[in-house]
C-alpha cells in the first residue's frame, strides 16, 4: 500500500497554463536586419529555410510530463509496509532478599540432597524465575539491617542475574529490616508509570529495627497500587532473630492485595514462584507501527532522465540539421 504524504502539492499542476494564460509574453530586444524579399531569394536559389523546432509540440508534452513528475516527487509518495507489533512490559516488579546472618543456615536440600544455605536455594529459584519474566521490569532489594538498591527496574535481566549472583550474606549487616524494605521499593517504584506493581517479598526473620514499622509501610504500599506477596523461609518454630514471624507477613500481604507463603525447602520455594506465575499473569502491552519507505527518488529519477533524454535528442537532431545543407552543396 502506498500514499502521498502532501497530497495538496497537485493544486499545483494548473500552474504552466494560467502562467501561460496570464502573463505577459517575454520580448527580447535584438539587433537584425530585415529582408523583405527574403521568400523570393530563397526560392531564387532553390533552398526552403530550416525551421526552428524547439517549441515543438512533443517537446511541449515532455515538459508537461516532467512538471507532473516533479509535483508527484515533492507530494511525497511512500510505500507503507506491514505494521510492526512490539511488546512493552506493563508490570514492575521488585524482589526484596533477605541476606542477614540467619540467612547462612543451612537447612534446604539441594537437587543432589545435600544441604545448601537458605540464600543459595533462594538464588536458585529466583534465577528461574526471572529467566520466565522476559518481560516485566525487575529490580532487586537485598536488606538486612538496612535496605539497599542491587538492581534498579530494568528489562537487561542478565545484568540482574550477575548482581544476583554477586549477593553475599551480611552485605547489608545481620539485622533484619522489613519495613525499610518495603519502604525503599515505595520509593523505586513510585516514578514508575506502569499501573501493575508488584513486590515479593523474601524472609526468614522478623523484624527488629526498622525505621518505618512494617504494618505502617504495608499500608502506604497499598495506598500506592503495590501488591506485596510475602515468603516466609525460615522456621516458624525458631527463636529470636531466626523465628519467622508470620503473622507479621500475612498482615503486610493482606493490607495490600497479595499473598503469603510459607516455604519450608527448595522444592516447596519453587510452587511458590509457580503460584506466583498465576496470581500475576504474564501482560504485555501490544504497539503497532507502520513503516514508511520514501518513494520520492523515483518520478524525480524519471522527470531526470527524461529531460536529459530531450537534451540529448535536440542536440543530436541539431547537428543533423546543421549537416543537410552541407551536403547538399558536396553534391550540387
Amino acid at each position: 500500500m502506498w500514499q502521498f504524504e502532501y497530497p495538496w502539492v497537485f493544486v499545483l499542476i494548473p500552474a504552466p497554463w494560467l502562467a501561460y494564460r496570464f502573463l505577459s509574453e517575454y520580448h527580447e530586444a535584438r539587433s537584425a536586419l530585415r529582408v523583405p524579399f527574403f521568400t523570393s531569394m530563397s526560392r531564387a536559389v532553390g533552398q526552403t529555410p530550416a525551421r526552428s523546432s524547439t517549441t515543438g509540440r512533443w517537446q511541449l508534452a515532455l515538459h508537461l510530463l516532467v512538471w507532473v513528475l516533479l509535483l508527484i516527487a515533492c507530494a511525497r509518495p511512500v510505500l507503507v509496509e506491514k505494521p510492526l507489533e512490539r511488546e512493552q512490559p506493563t508490570r514492575d516488579l521488585m524482589l526484596a532478599i533477605d541476606i542477614s546472618q540467619s540467612m547462612q543456615t543451612q537447612d534446604y536440600a539441594a537437587p543432589d540432597g545435600r544441604l545448601i544455605d537458605r540464600l543459595t536455594a533462594v538464588k536458585a529459584v529466583v534465577r528461574d524465575f526471572i529467566a520466565q519474566r522476559k518481560d516485566d521490569r525487575l529490580g532487586l532489594i537485598v536488606f538486612g539491617t538496612g535496605a539497599y538498591t542491587q538492581a534498579p527496574l530494568t528489562l537487561d535481566h542478565d545484568s540482574l542475574l550477575l548482581l544476583l549472583d554477586e549477593t553475599r550474606i551480611g552485605m547489608a549487616g545481620p539485622n533484619t529490616a522489613l519495613g525499610d524494605a518495603i519502604g525503599l521499593t515505595i520509593k523505586l517504584l513510585d516514578q514508575a508509570h506502569e499501573q501493575e506493581k508488584v513486590l515479593i517479598l523474601l524472609t526468614d526473620g522478623n523484624d527488629t529495627g526498622s525505621a518505618i514499622t512494617p504494618d505502617h509501610a504495608a499500608k502506604m504500599a497499598s495506598d500506592r497500587g503495590i501488591v506485596i506477596h510475602t515468603i516466609g523461609i525460615g522456621n516458624p518454630q525458631g527463636t529470636g532473630e531466626a523465628k519467622v514471624d508470620l503473622q507479621t507477613l500475612q498482615d503486610i500481604a493482606q493490607a495490600t492485595g497479595g499473598r503469603s507463603f510459607l516455604a519450608r525447602d527448595r522444592n516447596a520455594l519453587q510452587q511458590v514462584y509457580a503460584t506466583l506465575d498465576q496470581i500475576t499473569p504474564h501482560k504485555v502491552k501490544t504497539f503497532s507501527h507502520q513503516p514508511k519507505r520514501d518513494l520520492f527518488w523515483v518520478p524525480l529519477g524519471i522527470g531526470l532522465l527524461l529531460l536529459t533524454l530531450c537534451q540529448l535528442f535536440a542536440a543530436f537532431w541539431g547537428r543533423m540539421a546543421s549537416r543537410a545543407p552541407a551536403r547538399a552543396e558536396v553534391e550540387a
